[in-house]
């Protein structure tokens, strides 16, 4: 493969007490206990049903909560909640990427409140280096049905237009005040129905915000095997039309629901075949990226480590400073600190995304944090190791 390197990485993702130098014993052993038992698919799969029936039932379990899956993976119920976890990852050369994780209303007046809030957030990121970005999906402004519809060649009716006209004018606000901030914007990756609509709504926003520097990035999802063809097309488009060009890469999040679509609907499966092959993209849109860095600001969205050692590599390799400006590396708050930590040791750009909201209404996103650490290959075994090693390593010292 083209993208392998045989001389030694220059970074190490193995020391412990740098990848958990924030954590006091006590929040060690508290993390180690909720991997474990993540880590159980019986336990996780009865457990998320019990706290969903409690929620419900309103029975007092928002103390338990706040203090195991919401204390491991959020910032806070608020932005000023979240300064303290912010200052401290700051204070270990690691930035965040503040992300507002409710899933509100999907009507115009919630599209409105998470507007207000995003807008909110890059005021709280202006002139602050602790917080170069901030992220959104397009699904929390516009709705769903909209984006599929036209994405599908179906006509709008006039009212149809006219909210799809109003979800458009909210993103050219976000984007509006981002650049205005001088506040790097994500728009995440979705699902493939929707995802050619906010493609095109990306590019038209990168040819109006990303003349002078890149402001507004687009995700591409790399376990779609059409992903690296799409980011090749993108920068043509951005040649051409003379703007520079930001890619968040990441894997993905929505295989299951993309290959039942899928089936369901008798057309081809947009998901690539195996791992392997979404690692081999991956790495591909990697080296794509830095041989046009040019023109092209990359975040790279990894917990694999092999895809951080490559991208260090290439960094490397192109003589580029590990705190170039035009690469960031990042990783979801309270997973794969090993990597986190050991690159801002190092000087690399690291980012993690940090999501905030008030408890209940970001309990689908833990569900899903802890559903992905159950099903995603060797995650939470992973994760259970490097903190058993931690704590080894503290009890001899």
């Amino acid at each position: 493969m083209d993208y392998v390197f045989t001389e030694a990485t220059p970074v190490s993702f193995d020391n412990t007490a740098i990848a958990f130098s924030y954590k006091s014993d006590q929040d060690l052993r508290k993390t180690y206990w909720l991997f474990k038992a993540v880590g159980n698919p019986f336990l996780t799969n009865v457990g998320t049903k019990l706290v969903k029936i409690a929620l419900k039932l309103k029975l007092p379990i928002h103390s338990v909560l706040k203090h195991t899956l919401f204390q491991q993976f959020c910032g806070g119920e608020t932005i000023a909640d979240s300064n303290e976890t912010i200052q401290m990852l700051a204070s270990h050369n690691v930035k965040t990427i503040l992300d507002y994780s409710v899933e509100v209303t999907k009507n115009e007046e919630g599209f409105e409140h998470t507007t207000a809030e995003l807008l909110r957030v890059i005021e709280a990121a202006k002139n602050n280096p602790d917080m170069p970005f901030c992220a959104f999906k397009m699904t929390g402004i516009m709705q769903f049905e909209l984006m599929e519809k036209a994405q599908a060649g179906k006509a709008l009716s006039a009212e149809q237009e006219a909210a799809f006209n109003r979800g458009k004018a909210r993103l050219e606000r976000l984007c509006e005040a981002s650049h205005q901030a001088d506040v790097g914007i994500f728009i995440d990756g979705e699902e493939s129905w929707i995802q050619e609509v906010i493609d095109d709504l990306a590019d038209e926003m990168m040819q109006r915000f990303n003349q002078e520097k890149v402001i507004v990035y687009n995700t591409y999802q790399m376990y779609r095997h059409k992903m690296l063809d799409n980011l090749k097309a993108a920068y043509r488009r951005a040649v051409t039309h003379q703007y520079f060009l930001g890619v968040k890469l990441v894997r993905g999040a929505y295989m299951e629901k993309e290959r039942e679509r899928a089936e369901e609907l008798g057309y081809h499966d947009p998901i690539q075949q195996n791992k392997e092959a979404t690692d081999e993209d991956y790495n591909r849109a990697v080296l794509y990226c830095l041989n046009h860095k040019q023109r092209i600001s990359l975040c790279s969205g990894s917990h694999n480590e092999y895809s951080n050692y490559y991208l260090a590599m290439l960094m490397e390799k192109h003589s580029m400073k590990p705190n170039d400006p035009r690469v960031y590396f990042a990783q979801l708050y309270g997973m794969s600190d090993n990597i986190s930590f050991n690159l801002s040791r190092d000087g690399f750009n690291v980012a993690k995304y940090l999501p905030y909201g008030p408890l209940e209404a970001v309990m689908p996103y833990l569900f899903r944090r802890a559903e992905e650490n159950t099903s995603v290959r060797g995650q939470s075994s992973r994760e259970l190791t490097l903190v058993t090693r931690e704590l080894k390593r503290r009890k001899r010292t």
